[in-house]
């Protein structure tokens, strides 16, 4: 495994810097790219990422490798929560904390590089090449004059009953539900954040995630699938009017007094369903 750091210096733009690191990260080769976490970093590297085809986190303050597993500790919850995690995309981009950086680098015995300054030119003008709606076919999956918001939970991408996942069977289902109702989609946290389902759901962005840290929708009726509905999530639906939802588990948390309705049943079945009866 290969790691690499870079940092950035002196005075430049967000036009210039965005091509110096994303060059940086693709001529360097690394599975790993580590950067500090100060505010030009910040501004310019998500871009960078994804101009370089790599996965970024951010707020790293402890970095660890054993083998081919690389983990990441960062806080969350406003500092009440430390949590570790682990991915398997490469290349990855770490941001530390500034303040961690070159301790970070120096447990992991690597030497941080200083990024050559991208030139300006070329880049004082923008180019738009064409608009794409976020969604599948250029089709917007977020609709806000739509009376039903539809919620997917991380339920849609576990084992089910066979004993294996159905990632693109899930994604047939939601969207075709999409399709048939005209509902706006919505999305909890975990799965927005979940690697493994990006590619099945493409449909599907942090834009989608409702409560939380996401949006606060305004649908006249909302139902959620494969969603336990903890407090945080549902707080996000507090101007949803007639909330139901559907889940396997009878205690989950809309079951809580939180659903008006809430239908203990498998979605992948529900929907289907429902899908059909649309039809």
């Amino acid at each position: 495994m290969k790691i690499a750091a870079f940092t950035i210096d002196g005075n430049g733009t967000f036009s210039q810097d965005v091509p110096a690191f994303a060059a940086a990260i693709s001529a360097s080769g690394a599975d790993i790219i580590l950067a500090p976490g100060t505010s030009r970093a910040r501004r310019s590297l998500p871009a960078a990422a994804i101009r370089a085809g790599a996965a970024i986190d951010t707020n790293a303050v402890a970095v660890t490798v054993d083998g081919d597993k690389v983990t990441v500790q960062r806080w969350a919850y406003r500092q009440r929560i430390l949590t570790t995690f682990s991915r398997a995309a490469r290349p990855w981009v770490i941001v530390t904390d500034p303040a961690l950086f070159a301790d970070i680098c120096a447990g992991l015995g690597v030497t941080p590089e200083p990024v050559p300054q991208a030139s300006a030119a070329a880049q004082t003008r923008t180019k738009v090449n064409g608009v794409v709606a976020a969604g599948t076919g250029g089709e917007s999956t977020i609709k806000p004059d739509s009376p039903l918001l539809f919620v997917a939970g991380a339920g849609w991408t576990k084992k089910q009953a066979d004993g294996a996942t159905h990632l693109d069977e899930a994604a047939a289902t939601i969207t075709g539900f999409l399709a048939k109702s005209g509902a706006s989609l919505g999305s909890s946290k975990s799965l927005v954040d979940m690697p493994e389902a990006a590619k099945a759901f493409s449909f599907m962005s942090h834009m989608n995630q409702v409560g939380q840290t996401g949006a606060t929708p305004r649908h006249a009726k909302g139902l959620s699938t494969c969603c336990h509905g903890e407090e945080p999530h549902v707080v996000g639906w507090r101007f949803v009017n007639d909330r139901r939802a559907v889940n396997l588990d009878a205690n989950c948390g809309w079951a809580q007094g939180k659903a008006d309705v809430l239908y203990v049943a498998d979605a992948f079945e529900v929907m289907k369903k429902v899908n059909e009866l649309l039809a």
